[in-house]
Protein backbone atom coordinates (compact mmCIF):
# COMPACT_ATOMS: atom_id res chain seq x y z
CA UNK A 1 0.00 0.00 0.00
CA UNK A 2 2.47 2.41 0.88
CA UNK A 3 4.41 1.92 -2.24
CA UNK A 4 1.35 2.83 -4.37
CA UNK A 5 0.75 5.75 -2.76
CA UNK A 6 4.65 6.79 -2.97
CA UNK A 7 3.97 6.09 -6.84
CA UNK A 8 0.79 8.28 -7.04
CA UNK A 9 2.09 10.96 -5.11
CA UNK A 10 5.43 10.66 -7.39
CA UNK A 11 3.52 10.75 -10.66
CA UNK A 12 0.93 14.07 -9.53
CA UNK A 13 4.11 15.56 -8.63
CA UNK A 14 5.30 14.82 -12.43
CA UNK A 15 2.50 15.39 -13.54
CA UNK A 16 2.51 19.06 -11.55
CA UNK A 17 5.91 19.53 -12.63
CA UNK A 18 5.36 19.22 -16.39
CA UNK A 19 2.14 21.34 -16.20
CA UNK A 20 4.18 24.22 -14.75
CA UNK A 21 6.60 23.34 -17.70
CA UNK A 22 4.02 24.05 -20.03
CA UNK A 23 2.77 27.50 -19.04
CA UNK A 24 5.71 28.64 -20.02
CA UNK A 25 5.43 30.94 -22.62
CA UNK A 26 7.33 32.24 -25.96
CA UNK A 27 9.17 35.74 -25.11
CA UNK A 28 10.59 37.35 -27.64
CA UNK A 29 13.35 40.91 -27.18
CA UNK A 30 12.47 43.90 -27.90
CA UNK A 31 15.81 45.11 -29.58
CA UNK A 32 15.47 48.87 -29.27
CA UNK A 33 15.41 48.36 -25.44
CA UNK A 34 17.97 45.63 -25.10
CA UNK A 35 21.74 45.42 -25.47
CA UNK A 36 24.48 43.37 -25.38
CA UNK A 37 27.79 45.03 -24.13
CA UNK A 38 31.53 44.69 -23.22
CA UNK A 39 34.10 46.27 -21.76
CA UNK A 40 38.13 45.42 -21.99
CA UNK A 41 41.21 47.60 -20.36
CA UNK A 42 43.84 48.48 -22.60
CA UNK A 43 46.76 51.06 -22.69
CA UNK A 44 44.29 53.66 -23.40
CA UNK A 45 42.24 52.93 -20.96
CA UNK A 46 38.94 51.01 -20.54
CA UNK A 47 37.21 50.02 -24.08
CA UNK A 48 34.23 49.35 -25.26
CA UNK A 49 31.60 47.68 -27.59
CA UNK A 50 28.71 46.45 -28.71
CA UNK A 51 27.21 43.09 -30.17
CA UNK A 52 24.63 44.74 -32.85
CA UNK A 53 22.86 41.17 -33.70
CA UNK A 54 21.80 37.84 -31.63
CA UNK A 55 18.84 36.09 -31.60
CA UNK A 56 17.25 34.41 -28.49
CA UNK A 57 14.90 31.57 -27.42
CA UNK A 58 12.90 32.60 -24.58
CA UNK A 59 10.28 30.73 -22.09
CA UNK A 60 9.35 32.65 -19.56
CA UNK A 61 6.46 33.00 -16.97
CA UNK A 62 6.01 35.76 -14.85
CA UNK A 63 4.37 33.96 -12.02
CA UNK A 64 7.49 31.57 -12.22
CA UNK A 65 10.45 33.44 -13.42
CA UNK A 66 13.06 30.59 -11.52
CA UNK A 67 11.95 28.05 -14.57
CA UNK A 68 12.92 30.22 -17.19
CA UNK A 69 14.63 29.22 -20.12
CA UNK A 70 17.07 31.04 -22.15
CA UNK A 71 19.65 30.62 -25.27
CA UNK A 72 20.97 33.74 -26.99
CA UNK A 73 23.01 33.22 -30.01
CA UNK A 74 25.43 36.34 -30.56
CA UNK A 75 26.23 36.84 -33.91
CA UNK A 76 30.84 37.34 -32.75
CA UNK A 77 31.02 39.54 -36.12
CA UNK A 78 28.68 41.78 -35.07
CA UNK A 79 30.80 43.80 -32.19
CA UNK A 80 31.44 47.08 -32.86
CA UNK A 81 33.79 48.47 -30.87
CA UNK A 82 34.42 52.21 -30.05
CA UNK A 83 37.05 52.46 -32.42
CA UNK A 84 36.96 50.86 -35.81
CA UNK A 85 40.84 49.82 -36.07
CA UNK A 86 40.07 48.18 -32.13
CA UNK A 87 36.47 46.08 -33.91
CA UNK A 88 38.54 45.02 -36.89
CA UNK A 89 41.69 43.48 -34.25
CA UNK A 90 38.78 42.01 -31.87
CA UNK A 91 36.82 40.28 -34.43
CA UNK A 92 39.67 39.13 -36.30
CA UNK A 93 41.62 35.60 -36.27
CA UNK A 94 43.73 36.62 -32.88
CA UNK A 95 41.32 37.50 -31.00
CA UNK A 96 37.35 36.16 -31.59
CA UNK A 97 37.76 34.76 -34.91
CA UNK A 98 34.56 35.18 -36.60
CA UNK A 99 35.57 33.72 -39.77
CA UNK A 100 35.91 30.30 -37.54
CA UNK A 101 33.76 30.85 -34.96
CA UNK A 102 31.05 33.11 -36.23
CA UNK A 103 28.85 32.49 -32.87
CA UNK A 104 28.78 33.30 -29.40
CA UNK A 105 26.15 31.06 -27.24
CA UNK A 106 24.62 31.85 -24.14
CA UNK A 107 22.81 29.28 -22.23
CA UNK A 108 21.16 29.54 -18.79
CA UNK A 109 21.14 26.67 -16.84
CA UNK A 110 19.25 27.73 -13.69
CA UNK A 111 18.06 30.91 -12.14
CA UNK A 112 17.38 30.97 -8.51
CA UNK A 113 15.58 33.30 -6.42
CA UNK A 114 17.80 35.84 -4.06
CA UNK A 115 14.57 38.41 -3.09
CA UNK A 116 13.34 41.49 -4.02
CA UNK A 117 13.48 41.18 -7.86
CA UNK A 118 17.08 39.69 -7.68
CA UNK A 119 18.48 36.13 -8.69
CA UNK A 120 21.51 34.44 -9.09
CA UNK A 121 21.63 32.90 -12.75
CA UNK A 122 24.06 29.83 -13.72
CA UNK A 123 24.82 30.04 -17.25
CA UNK A 124 27.08 28.31 -19.88
CA UNK A 125 28.91 30.38 -22.54
CA UNK A 126 30.42 28.97 -25.35
CA UNK A 127 32.90 31.66 -27.42
CA UNK A 128 35.57 29.93 -29.95
CA UNK A 129 34.01 26.34 -29.17
CA UNK A 130 34.89 26.61 -25.79
CA UNK A 131 32.55 26.33 -23.34
CA UNK A 132 32.82 27.53 -19.57
CA UNK A 133 30.33 28.14 -16.88
CA UNK A 134 29.48 31.93 -15.46
CA UNK A 135 27.39 32.43 -12.48
CA UNK A 136 26.29 36.02 -11.81
CA UNK A 137 23.57 38.53 -9.94
CA UNK A 138 20.82 39.58 -12.43
CA UNK A 139 17.41 41.69 -11.67
CA UNK A 140 14.21 40.94 -12.90
CA UNK A 141 11.64 42.94 -13.73
CA UNK A 142 7.91 41.87 -15.02
CA UNK A 143 4.72 43.07 -14.91
CA UNK A 144 3.31 40.28 -16.67
CA UNK A 145 3.25 42.01 -19.85
CA UNK A 146 7.19 42.82 -20.29
CA UNK A 147 9.89 41.47 -18.35
CA UNK A 148 13.50 43.42 -17.72
CA UNK A 149 16.90 41.38 -17.10
CA UNK A 150 19.97 43.58 -16.56
CA UNK A 151 22.72 41.75 -15.26
CA UNK A 152 26.71 41.16 -16.30
CA UNK A 153 29.81 39.11 -15.75
CA UNK A 154 33.43 39.08 -16.12
CA UNK A 155 34.90 36.80 -18.20
CA UNK A 156 39.07 35.93 -18.48
CA UNK A 157 39.36 35.94 -22.48
CA UNK A 158 41.96 33.57 -22.13
CA UNK A 159 40.06 31.12 -20.93
CA UNK A 160 38.27 30.82 -24.51
CA UNK A 161 41.73 31.26 -26.61
CA UNK A 162 41.12 34.73 -27.02
CA UNK A 163 43.99 36.89 -27.89
CA UNK A 164 46.13 34.66 -26.03
CA UNK A 165 49.03 35.12 -28.56
CA UNK A 166 51.14 37.97 -29.96
CA UNK A 167 51.80 41.76 -28.96
CA UNK A 168 48.15 42.24 -27.58
CA UNK A 169 48.42 39.33 -25.25
CA UNK A 170 50.19 41.58 -22.85
CA UNK A 171 48.50 44.87 -23.35
CA UNK A 172 44.86 43.96 -23.36
CA UNK A 173 43.03 43.02 -20.21
CA UNK A 174 42.55 39.72 -19.43
CA UNK A 175 39.08 40.35 -17.58
CA UNK A 176 36.18 41.39 -20.20
CA UNK A 177 33.45 42.52 -18.54
CA UNK A 178 29.90 41.53 -20.43
CA UNK A 179 26.86 44.00 -19.19
CA UNK A 180 23.17 42.88 -20.56
CA UNK A 181 20.07 44.33 -20.91
CA UNK A 182 17.17 41.93 -22.26
CA UNK A 183 14.06 43.59 -22.29
CA UNK A 184 11.39 41.14 -23.84
CA UNK A 185 7.68 40.81 -24.51
CA UNK A 186 5.17 37.96 -24.43
CA UNK A 187 5.81 36.68 -28.63
CA UNK A 188 2.65 37.08 -30.61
Amino acid sequence: MRRIVAAFLIGVGLMLAVGARADMRPWTVVASESSIAMRVGSPLGQRSGRFERWSSDIRFDPAAPEQSQVSIDVDAGSLRMDDGALTRMAIGSAFLDTGQFPRIRFQLRTLAPLGAQRFQAQADITIKGVTRPVSFPVTLRTDGQTAQMTGGFSLDRAAFGIGTRGPWNGLIGRQVRVDVVLATRPAS
